[in-house]
């Protein structure tokens, strides 16, 4: 059972995630011996850490922190990047122990953190809040493991599968709610992905607009018109695994495909999807209208491709449903 304390610690980290990228949202909270307690969140890149932010406010308040325990969602940094290590401010200010949820996969930390920590003879712990934290923290653990983002895949559909009638208008087969999650999506993710006959058809602009949040850098799979919505965008002509490397090479921790079933059945055979969000309407279409997919299906039943579904959820009227490899 995760603890009170590593609780705020995520929910500190959680309220910061649209702001951290190409860091990770981190938060802190340390607790001193006469009872208080501090808490901080990662800032903006280049600025201060989770570590930091909670010493500089119990420093501020006059508070000793000697003795204090540390409760933080991941791994504390060890190196010199742009800014310095936080081992070195916690073991400077004298903390006894400090609860670590995960250590960081990046290959800067990977441990060395939390050696460095024990060397100077703080008492560590690492395990509280784990699976909270892994599952908060996936785009950027996959990120840090592979080099490239954590790919979300939304499509939305009628319950009989079809993404668009046969004249191909698509706007709109869900309801409110589900377009305010799809916002949500763009402001978790650095990226979103169409392709240029979604943005020929339906003219997106691909921003924030129902949510609090930054606009994601749009990337359009093709070139587009001038006067498109979507612009300013990368228009890409090379292929899914060139894209992927490029983006994670330039801080890309999560990309959101929004398209229509050309794009989305390119992404998914390529077997790159992390994660897919479908929005089901309770709609049928029926007939020969276009699916989620495009091209040839699986040839027999035995070929069928199955992944496992992580969630469900009303969205107004539509269903959410979670799915991932």
């Amino acid at each position: 059972m995760t603890s009170a304390s590593m609780n705020h610690a995520i929910g500190a980290a959680a309220a910061v995630r649209h702001r951290t990228a190409p860091n990770p949202w981190v938060g802190c909270v340390i607790e001193t011996l006469d009872g208080r307690t501090f808490v901080g969140a990662t800032e903006q890149p280049g600025a201060r850490h989770a570590e930091i932010v909670a010493l500089d406010e119990a420093a501020s308040a006059g508070a000793d922190v000697r003795g204090a325990t540390v409760h933080v969602t991941l791994e504390p940094c060890s190196h010199h990047g742009r800014t310095g290590p936080c081992t070195d401010r916690l073991i400077a200010a004298g903390v006894a122990s400090v609860n670590v949820a995960i250590e960081d996969p990046d290959p800067r930390v990977a441990g060395r953190g939390l050696d460095a920590l024990r060397a100077a003879g703080m008492s560590v712990h690492v395990g509280d809040g784990e699976h909270e934290v892994r599952e908060m923290l996936r785009p950027y653990l996959h990120h840090r493991i592979t080099g490239r983002p954590f790919v979300v895949m939304k499509i939305a559909a009628t319950l009989d599968g079809r993404t668009a009638a046969r004249d191909s208008s698509s706007q709109w087969i869900t309801g409110e709610a589900a377009r305010r999650r799809v916002h949500e999506l763009r402001a978790d993710s650095q990226a979103v992905c169409t392709g240029a006959g979604t943005v020929r058809a339906d003219d997106p602009q691909l921003t924030v607009r129902h949510v609090d949040g930054p606009d994601p850098l749009r990337v359009v799979l093709g070139t587009v018109p001038a006067s498109a919505r979507v612009r300013p965008c990368v228009e890409w002509t090379a292929g899914i695994d060139e894209l992927l490397d490029h983006l994670g090479g330039n801080g890309v921790l999560q990309l959101l495909v929004e398209a229509g079933p050309r794009v989305s059945a390119s992404f998914h055979r390529a077997g790159v999807v992390n994660r897919y969000v479908l929005h089901l309407a309770p709609a049928l279409m029926g007939g020969d209208a276009p699916g989620m997919f495009a091209g040839c299906g699986a040839p027999s039943i035995d070929r069928l491709w199955r992944g496992r579904v992580v969630s469900t959820r009303a969205l107004g009227d539509d269903l959410e449903v979670v799915m991932e490899p």
